[in-house]
């Protein structure tokens, strides 16, 4: 009995977040498993993209998707003995975390020296493989470009009472980095927690996941939402969506997005093979160019659809972000989030 629960058990732990490649193939065979924060129509686009160009891989992928945040603790969790190869998808504020609790591996150098190191870490222990603007965006059908905010600070006003869905903040790298900025660039802390105060007013619902939280705002229970702007693009692209994104007049955060090799995981070859597919020129102008990707190795020219977006970058001290979201996120978790 004990042995069929402790089975059990391990199928469970694997198959509630998954997404698979190979899964029945997985393990410490020669194989690969991700955590993955990323988009799974492009997680699975770049999983079969790497088999086909190594073959000793195919079918031996494994893809298990989670938000950044969870994929953090999971991680962290799993140091005694690693379960996972690559960490793919996470705010730098994470992996610099994770770096410093000796969770994550350098890179080849190869790999590493393409990413430029204001985008990495200094030894390669993570590497940044995007810029993510953080953004607002709408739905068409419910309201006109006039009607739409304009800026962040539109988001606290009385008319956007009840019109706003947020991804559970918790959980969510993306969202942690977001509402940090806002504290971030406020006079004061207590400011920023006042703002957060205003906008939890505002906030119709909280959604359980990124798919929730589109389906939520496609569906026209509330118009207006925070998120970045690849994924808000792609749903745009690939599903139809009618999203709408904003550049705020302020500027965007934009974050950088990181990849890294787990510390002693079960196949380190493959995790190198992994990570130079991924940060290779061929791959980054893919999804440069498929999947709205600002890839921070260097490519021949920037990808078409940038220049219409006129995007400005928010000022953000991230350093102070990467100390201080812990427990800002924390005090808002546990005094703000629904206690308007």
């Amino acid at each position: 009995m004990r042995r069929i629960l402790t089975l059990l058990a391990g199928v469970l732990m694997l198959a509630g977040t998954t997404t698979a490649c190979g899964l029945e193939s997985a393990g410490d065979d020669g194989g690969l498993t991700i955590y993955t924060a990323r988009d799974k129509g492009l997680a699975e686009k770049v999983v079969q993209d790497f088999e086909a160009a190594n073959p000793e891989y195919e079918g031996k992928v494994r893809l298990l998707t989670l938000g950044a945040q969870e994929a953090f603790e999971r991680v962290s969790a799993e140091k005694g003995r690693p379960q996972a190869d690559i960490w793919w998808g996470g705010t730098q504020q994470q992996f610099s975390l994770a770096a410093e609790q000796d969770l994550l591996a350098p890179a080849p150098a190869e790999v590493r020296d393409a990413v430029p190191e204001r985008y990495r870490d200094a030894d390669g222990r993570w590497l940044g493989e995007m810029v993510l603007p953080e953004v607002i965006f709408y739905n068409e059908n419910m309201l006109s470009p006039e009607e739409a905010p304009k800026d962040w600070d539109d988001l606290v006003k009385p008319e956007f009472k009840d019109k706003i869905a947020i991804r559970d903040v918790a959980a969510s790298g993306t969202m942690r980095s977001i509402y940090s900025a806002m504290i971030a660039r406020a006079d004061s802390v207590e400011d920023g927690y006042d703002w957060l105060r205003e906008l939890d007013a505002n906030t119709k619902v909280y959604a359980a996941n990124p798919t929730d939280l589109y389906l939520r705002v496609q569906r026209e229970e509330a118009p207006v939402s925070v998120w970045n702007l690849q994924d808000v693009l792609l749903q745009q692209k690939k599903h139809g969506a009618p999203f709408k994104p904003i550049s705020a007049v302020s500027g965007d955060p934009q974050l950088v997005d990181g990849v890294a090799k787990i510390k002693n995981g079960p196949n380190g070859e493959a995790a190198d093979a992994f990570l130079s597919f991924l940060l290779g020129e061929d791959t980054q102008k893919e999804l440069a160019e498929e999947y709205y990707q600002l890839p921070t190795v260097e490519l021949e020219q920037e990808p078409s659809w940038l220049a219409e977006l006129d995007l400005t970058e928010m000022p953000v001290d991230w350093e102070r972000v990467a100390a201080k979201e812990k427990e800002w996120i924390s005090y808002w978790s546990e005094n703000i989030k629904n206690k308007q």
